[in-house]
């Protein structure tokens, strides 16, 4: 009796495979998985159905897993990051693959690739510490073709328990922080919210340097300051900015 993964095996890599893609074809993936490991700081995982063989690409998660440098596996079945699930995860591993096959497989052919695979492990990291992991796995098909070529996955922590409504999250150890309205008051400097004050006010530039007795020069920086660090075009932009910011 097959195991699920001698089954999915099976069904991946026996599938009827057109004639060799056109470079321009294959580039996409390959690219797709090289920046995202590179913004997001995952682990991607890029393995080529018809050869039997993986490409893998690392961002910064990839070195908490204590993952080498290598870039490519002879196997569709990443080895080294397998090695962090015990034998039960990586059975459930199998399992939510396998169903996630059936259940394209049931869908019109158009519409298979709208969907991913999201689930979540639990692997081992480096130090042997317990981590969640959320995996993503898309399937690539070859062009008007039932047969899927490619299997991407990609690797990195949970951030299922955030509760905040936004949050500055640590893509490599899935830690956040709670962002609120009060690091907003952060952006500007006292003084150049003064400036910013003021110019709301309708004083010119030189009418700011005679009230705070600096330089016109001196407001013109601090105006420059603000308009950057607001993303404003103009003062009267910034103002307002700022004001629905609650800064001034």
């Amino acid at each position: 009796m097959k195991t699920t993964r001698q089954e999915l095996t099976s069904l991946l890599c026996d599938q009827s495979f057109a004639p060799e893609l056109d470079p321009e074809q294959l580039s996409p993936v390959y690219s797709y998985a090289e920046g995202i490991a590179r913004v997001e700081r995952c682990t991607v995982v890029v393995s080529d159905l018809k050869h039997g063989a993986s490409r893998i690409f690392h961002g910064r998660f990839s070195q908490r897993l204590g993952l080498s440098d290598r870039v490519g596996e002879n196997s569709i079945w990443e080895r080294e990051i397998l090695c962090h699930l015990s034998n039960e995860e990586c059975e459930r591993k199998y399992l939510a693959e396998l169903r996630f096959y059936n259940f394209l497989r049931r869908l019109p052919r158009h519409r298979r690739p709208d969907y991913y695979l999201a689930s979540h492990l639990l692997m081992t990291d480096c130090q042997g510490v317990a981590i969640d992991v959320l995996h993503r796995m898309y399937y690539c098909y070859e062009p008007d073709s039932d047969a899927v070529r490619f299997a991407v996955c990609i690797y990195g922590p949970s951030i299922s328990d955030v509760q905040a409504k936004s949050a500055a999250i640590d893509a490599v150890t899935g830690t956040w922080i709670e962002l609120s309205s009060g690091e907003d008051n952060l952006i500007l400097s006292s003084r150049e919210k003064e400036v910013l004050a003021l110019i709301d006010t309708g004083l010119t530039s030189a009418d700011v340097a005679t009230r705070l007795c600096i330089s016109h020069n001196t407001v013109n920086r601090h105006r420059q300051s603000i308009l950057a660090k607001l993303q404003a075009k103009n003062s009267t932009e910034a103002c307002r900015r700022a004001k629905q910011l609650k800064i001034i």
